[in-house]
């Protein structure tokens, strides 16, 4: 199942939203430019100082080796990595940046891929394989639509064997299942006897979804307290 958009529509223009995804297009842009010039011996080089290695962390908790916790939230290992990212946080993220307001939103972004990271690096202290990617983050984007939204329509396109279909389907299904895929392929990556062998960092996006579920119960229980109220989807939007 692949979302495509939602039909959740917004009271202003998603700005940080759009920046993220500007600079994560921007900086593998950068990547891209290394590699072609300077070799793939660079691009690690590149990967490894600005990526979080779980090792650095707990061995030596040096302020570069934090910092990696938020600048590999803005790197990514090729096309595929990034397309899938950016769409999940195109579809996502401008709802709950409109719930949570755009500085909180951005605070709760990079606060929740730190969370991801640090999931990951109490999973696999040891790995010295840097950690890259905005999935973590936007799986904590991910926890807060679910439960700032669970009713909003989503159109997906879901494939039936050989054939494909466009569905409306609740985000409540749509995110409970890509939580479940996580929760299984993290379960069976420790049976495996490695939490990265796939080369996926599974466990940062466990981390980040329940950081994201969190923050979700706080800014509803908060927007409660305050007579707020949940967008009610009406019409196909941008998501």
């Amino acid at each position: 199942m692949i979302p495509l958009r939602d039909a959740n529509p917004t009271r202003q223009r998603p700005i940080v939203t759009y920046a993220l995804i500007a600079i994560c297009i921007a900086v593998f842009g950068l990547e891209l430019w290394i590699q072609s010039s300077d070799g793939d011996r660079a691009l690690e080089r590149f990967i490894s100082e600005y990526g979080a290695v779980a090792a650095r962390i707990t061995e030596a908790p040096t302020s570069g080796a934090l910092l990696g916790l938020i600048t590999s939230q803005f790197l990514h290992g090729g096309w595929i990595h990034l397309g899938g990212n950016m769409l999940y946080l195109w579809i996502f993220g401008n709802n709950v940046e409109d719930r949570f307001g755009r500085l909180r939103f951005l605070g709760f972004y990079l606060a929740g891929g730190v969370v991801a990271g640090l999931t990951q690096v109490a999973i696999d202290p040891d790995s010295t394989m840097p950690l890259i990617g905005a999935s973590g983050a936007i799986a904590a984007v991910l926890g807060a639509y679910l439960v700032l939204f669970p009713g909003a329509r989503v159109l997906s396109l879901v494939f039936l064997g050989f054939f494909y279909q466009l569905i409306n389907v609740p985000a409540l299904v749509v995110l409970v299942l890509w939580f479940g895929l996580q929760l299984l392929s993290g379960f069976m990556s420790l049976g495996a006897g490695s939490a990265v062998d796939s080369g996926v960092a599974v466990f940062a996006h466990i981390g980040g979804f329940v950081a994201g579920v969190v923050a979700g119960l706080v800014a509803r229980a908060v927007g409660s307290g305050r007579g707020g109220r949940d967008a009610r989807p009406s019409r196909f939007g941008v998501g």
